[in-house]
């Protein structure tokens, strides 16, 4: 996979109805020009909080206490990195990832990219599919099955305020990270942890690589944090903003929006865990790893009538967040990979029709109580796939003859490439694992 020079000096832009829709102001103070950049940053996040992420954390919370906050950490700072590169790359080149690795290696290699990709997206809308049938079963007692179908109408709904403008898509998006945020606030102050122990918890520990259950609920809460659709998904919306030749600005104010935004999502999914930590882990109820059974339990537990109801609400916003991202990635990969353009409505129907219907099939086979670990298994697929999206990312980020004055530095390149050992390694270590080799 040899990175070659590009194909064209410039490809036609994916998401080309909202390319350089919203004007940046030029000689006006911070706050005016952070004004205009916030937006995309909190995009990405909303990707980091998903219905996955609450498996992973509630499961790392009530089995292993405050132990896996150092995990959350971690992949945050990587997310930061990252999603840094991604940004920088969009802007810098004018091309997203997916436009990238179509121009850079050859077609079976874009191809199957692709296709990883895709399973990628697959995975994390089984996530949101999963987890908004959860939310609306326990807000309104709908059938989980019915549920599933139900979430289907959500295609239109966000269909419907893409085309009234990015800005207005934006904005719903950071009203449901309000709702998801006070919500947890609330948890947060009722559940009283131990915060000696949340700060303990911060630190590394021995145990996540020495116990195999830590291990996989680990590289489960790193693949439900750093999601490799998202690197596609920023270095494409990066390009809604009207900056001009003014690049180097661009990024610094993009990336400011970027790491107050993951910095966010840090204390969303650290209050998942804790909550669990905190509400089943040191009561006594260490067995709770499945979100409607933490749903029942939090009113009794935390002597708090609307502890659940919060949560319900939190989720479903997470699951209704999240569909937003999958329906952009989703058009940006493909329109990306393959330079295939096909109407939304009907690229987000397919999409989520893949999810529903491996969520229906397990639900009626086996049960409503798999779909716990159905949440955690997509998560943990999610982070197999995350090597293919970021090592083209670090390489193509790192090739001064593609980004000219914005290549990375030497120490970023270091940070970057080590980055993309430590996850490779895990997931080596994991399927070595899962397969019986060690």
């Amino acid at each position: 996979m040899a990175v070659a020079n590009w194909k064209s000096d410039r490809k036609e832009n994916t998401l080309r109805e909202v390319f350089a829709s919203i004007p940046v102001p030029e000689g006006k103070g911070f706050w005016q020009t952070i004004r205009a950049f916030l937006g995309p940053g909190f995009m990405v996040a909303v990707g980091y909080m998903d219905p996955g992420n609450w498996a992973t954390d509630l499961a790392g919370g009530a089995s292993f206490g405050y132990t896996l906050l150092f995990v959350i950490l971690v992949s945050s700072i990587f997310a930061m990195i990252l999603q840094h590169l991604a940004l920088k790359l969009g802007i810098a080149t004018g091309r997203d990832l997916a436009q990238a690795c179509g121009d850079a290696f050859s077609k079976p290699v874009a191809i199957f990219l692709w296709i990883i990709c895709e399973v990628a997206i697959a995975a994390c809308d089984l996530a949101e599919v999963v987890g908004s049938a959860l939310a609306l079963h326990l807000l309104f007692d709908i059938p989980i099955l019915v549920g599933i179908f139900i979430t289907i109408l959500d295609v239109f709904l966000i269909l419907y305020f893409q085309n009234r403008g990015f800005r207005k898509l934006e904005a719903i998006v950071m009203a449901m990270l309000a709702i998801i945020s006070l919500s947890f606030g609330y948890e947060l102050i009722v559940s009283q942890p131990e915060w000696g122990a949340v700060a303990k918890g911060l630190l590394p520990s021995s145990s996540i690589l020495l116990d195999s259950k830590q291990l996989y609920v680990s590289i489960g809460i790193l693949g439900a944090t750093v999601m490799p659709h998202n690197l596609y998904l920023h270095s494409s919306i990066v390009q809604t903003r009207a900056f001009g030749d003014r690049k180097a600005n661009a990024i610094k104010f993009a990336t400011y929006d970027s790491s107050f935004s993951l910095g966010f999502s840090f204390f969303i999914n650290s209050g998942i865990l804790i909550l669990a930590a905190a509400a089943f882990h040191v009561t006594g109820n260490q067995q709770v790893a499945d979100i409607r059974e933490a749903h029942q339990l939090l009113n009794p537990v935390l002597g708090d009538r609307f502890a659940s109801a919060f949560f319900a609400i939190a989720l479903l916003a997470s699951g209704q967040n999240a569909t937003v991202t999958g329906t952009l990635a989703g058009q940006i990969v493909m329109e990306g990979f393959l330079d295939l353009r096909i109407k939304p409505w009907i690229r987000r129907l397919l999409t989520r029709l893949i999810a529903v219907i491996p969520a229906f099939f397990v639900t009626w086979l086996w049960g409503e109580s798999k779909i716990n670990d159905l949440l955690v298994l997509s998560q943990v697929v999610l982070s197999m796939q995350l090597s293919f999206a970021v090592i083209p990312l670090v390489m193509f980020t790192s090739d001064k003859e593609k980004m000219g004055e914005f290549v990375n530095s030497k120490f970023l390149q270091f940070i970057s490439w080590a980055i993309s050992a430590f996850i490779l390694s895990l997931n080596l270590y994991l399927l070595a694992q899962i397969f019986g080799f060690l």
